[in-house]
């Protein structure tokens, strides 16, 4: 009970779990018991940021400064809290204060990359350039900087220095994550052959009758943070973030992979009964409800949620789904320029990439074909043709009144966690597309592995 670094350890696994109100309480415990700790006061701010409490951890984290002005890492939190809340021009201060204490933290040189408004200027770049090619830069903070390099060369239209640096980074971040593409394949493939009409049948009456989540599921950088800033923008839904309580009872019910291959998830779920699924809707609903704000509806926007969309409809079978879909060539290229906190392994090869793509077409026209009207498909190419027109064909498939307000969505205060969070706080734009034009000579491998199933791009 008085080993600090443990406890510490165990605030930061509920926090990764998601159990952020268990982890703020166990928090605030420690606080009390050993006030002014750097390490507790800092665990603590970053739980009060993470229920929303964003006041109290962007002050906490002003005083921590104040005593210890030369810490990065606290810079780089203040820099993510004041991001999430839209507040860029603090946002920059911050991680250019996490810079000047440490000239190669690559985390906050692509922080500010990752702001897509930000701009660096020629000495940030020169700075970036040294400090990537040192010899005793870390591997984490060179994968930030080559990251962070390639936006600004791509800013520059420097597209060849650009690719380089991309390319770089992700074959650096590839090899450190030991993705096995197959596995992956096989995991899709046991949803499709689970869930028959048959077995979803014999659950006919099974789950929490709520209304209450909208999942918007699909690939990362598809356009879903726009669609929930749409939708949450109207008076009857709350969005929320990336929420990971489905992917974690899958899980569970994999016995954390312990269990083998037909015995696990998702097989194990044709022993449970109608209770047991219910239960489950009502423990999902229970731990959410932390993010809410008192609207009937919320939006769960985990993207991976569409490998589960089966689960989810045993659990919550009143729950409405919204698949973002964009663009093949757009959507994986946006993925490979991405940098991601965590997760989404898949994204560091061109064609674990295209391969992953494929897969996650085949899985939803499954869906479509097992749960006919259960998912409504939304092109982001669509939304920025004709907004009116696909808002009013979203509310009216989550069966409510059209509202002005979601036309006028970049207008909505409220945090977002994504990297998309600069974008969605401005009128549509089409800078995006058709990006990867620019690096075609380089993405033929991205090309062949989509190419087995043209139906996946609209170019």
């Amino acid at each position: 009970p008085d080993n600090l670094l443990v406890r510490l350890d165990h605030v930061n696994v509920l926090y990764r779990q998601q159990r952020f109100t268990e982890a703020l309480a166990t928090a605030e415990a420690l606080q009390q018991k050993l006030p002014g700790n750097l390490s507790i006061e800092a665990t603590l701010a970053n739980q009060y940021i993470a229920v929303g409490r964003f006041e109290e951890g962007i002050a906490l984290l002003r005083g921590l400064l104040e005593a210890n002005p030369e810490q990065p890492s606290l810079q780089l939190t203040l820099g993510h809290a004041l991001k999430t809340i839209g507040d860029t021009g603090q946002a920059v201060t911050a991680y250019r204060a996490a810079n000047r204490a440490r000239l190669d933290f690559g985390d906050a040189w692509w922080s500010l990359a990752n702001l897509k408004t930000f701009r660096f200027d020629a000495a940030d770049i020169a700075t970036m350039v040294t400090q990537e090619a040192a010899e005793n830069t870390a591997l984490e903070d060179r994968i930030h900087l080559c990251f962070a390099l390639g936006k600004a060369c791509e800013d520059n239209s420097d597209y060849s220095a650009s690719w380089d640096y991309y390319e770089r980074g992700n074959r650096l971040r590839h090899r450190t994550l030991g993705y096995q593409p197959q596995r992956m394949s096989q995991r899709l493939q046991r949803q499709q052959s689970f869930f028959t009409p048959g077995l979803l049948g014999s659950h006919a009456n099974s789950g929490h009758p709520a209304a209450d989540p909208i999942f918007i599921v699909g690939m990362p950088r598809a356009g879903s943070t726009l669609l929930e800033q749409i939708l949450s923008s109207h008076s009857a839904i709350d969005g929320t973030m990336e929420l990971n309580h489905i992917p974690a009872l899958a899980q569970r019910l994999d016995g954390h992979g312990t269990r083998a291959e037909g015995e696990g998830y998702p097989e194990r779920l044709a022993t449970l009964d109608a209770d047991t699924l219910r239960a489950y809707g009502e423990q999902f609903l229970d731990a959410t409800r932390v993010h809410r704000q008192g609207a009937p509806f919320f939006i769960d926007k985990m993207p991976n949620n569409f490998r589960h969309i089966g689960l989810i409809h045993l659990i919550l079978p009143n729950a409405r789904i919204i698949d973002a879909r964009r663009d093949a060539m757009d959507c994986c290229f946006g993925n490979y320029r991405q940098l991601f906190a965590s997760g989404q392994e898949f994204t560091y090869d061109l064609a674990d990439l295209g391969r992953y793509y494929r897969d996650y077409v085949a899985l939803m026209d499954h869906w479509d074909s097992v749960l006919p009207g259960k998912v409504l498909r939304v092109q982001h190419e669509d939304v920025l043709d004709d907004l009116e027109g696909q808002v009013r064909r979203m509310l009216d498939f989550l069966g409510l009144p059209f509202e002005a307000g979601c036309l006028h969505y970049y207008d909505t205060e409220r945090a977002v966690r994504t990297p998309s969070s600069e974008q969605v706080r401005q009128p549509l734009f089409r800078t995006a597309q058709a990006r990867w034009k620019h690096y075609a000579q380089w993405l033929e491998p991205l090309r062949l592995a989509l190419a087995s199933d043209p139906s996946v791009s609209r170019d």
